[in-house]
This record gives structure tokens, sequence and C-alpha cells, in this order.
């Protein structure tokens, strides 16, 4: 079965795995914002990435307010959160969610830099090494590592 994992958010990206090969891996498609500056999470996009992948199971980062954040970015990570999760419950696919701190500790990346899982990534996955070589390419890491994680624990998914 191929899992996806998804790092929501702005800079986050998509990752199908399947026999620990990762076979497709997409930035978090986005479009400018209707109102305001900046980038938000293009609904359409990711339902046209998402459809099809009924047979699938997906993990999601489990994403929550940080401390020190502002108002309005915490609006935006969470409205980012709603559209994946609405996207997957209407195309029916399963899905879990995993928080940051348990797949990191499952591949031994707590408390190391960000960028740590790039550097993970581009040792185990030649597969796609033209595709994180920008330490921006972070969120493409951690979507690959989210979707090992749902692999290897075998979650239950809903």
């Amino acid at each position: 079965m191929t899992t996806i994992g998804i790092d929501p958010g702005i800079s986050g990206a998509i990752a199908w795995i399947r026999y620990g090969k990762v076979l497709k891996l997409e930035d978090m498609p986005t479009v400018a914002k209707s109102t305001g500056k900046g980038l938000q999470v293009d609904a359409h996009g990711l339902a046209k990435l998402m459809a099809g992948n009924g047979s699938c199971r997906v993990v999601v980062e489990a994403v929550s307010a940080m401390p020190g954040q502002g108002v309005t970015s915490m609006f935006s990570f969470g409205k980012s959160a709603g559209i994946i999760e609405g996207i997957l419950a209407a195309y029916e696919i399963p899905y879990s969610f995993v928080r940051p701190q348990a797949w990191k500790k499952e591949f031994g990346l707590t408390g190391k830099i960000k960028d740590a899982s790039r550097g993970l990534c581009l040792r185990e996955h030649p597969e796609v090494a033209d595709r994180l070589t920008r330490k921006k390419d972070n969120g493409r890491a951690d979507a690959i590592l989210i979707a090992r994680y749902g692999t290897v624990k075998q979650r239950v998914w809903s």
C-alpha cells in the first residue's frame, strides 16, 4: 500500500512512498491570498493532487499553535490544516495524525537542527536527491519522513 506523508503549511510538501521508495514528491500547492499579502494553501490544487488516492493511507503532521507566533500566521496555519483534513475526508482517504516529536524521535532527529531531516533523506533516498538540494527543501524531507513514519508504525487508520 502507498503511504502519503503531508507536511502542512505554505512551505510544506506531500510525499508518496511505497516499498521504501519515494514515488512522488510535490510541494504544497499555493495561491496568493485573496485578501492581504502572502500565500495560502490552494485547496483546488491540493484536491487535484489527492484525487484518486483512495487506496492509499495518509499521515499528516499534527500542527498546533506555537508560542510567539502571531495571530494572523496561526490562523493561516490552522486554515491550511483544515483544508488538508477536509479534502482527505471528502475523498474518503484514510488518514492519521502524528505529532512532530513522535516522527522526529523515530528517526533520531529530536533536538537536531531543522535541516537534519533533509540530510537524512539525501542519504536514504537517492531517488529524490535532486529534489532536496536546497535548505528550503526541508519541507519535502519532512513529508518523506512523515510518510515513512506511517509505514514503519503501521498506524490504525481512521
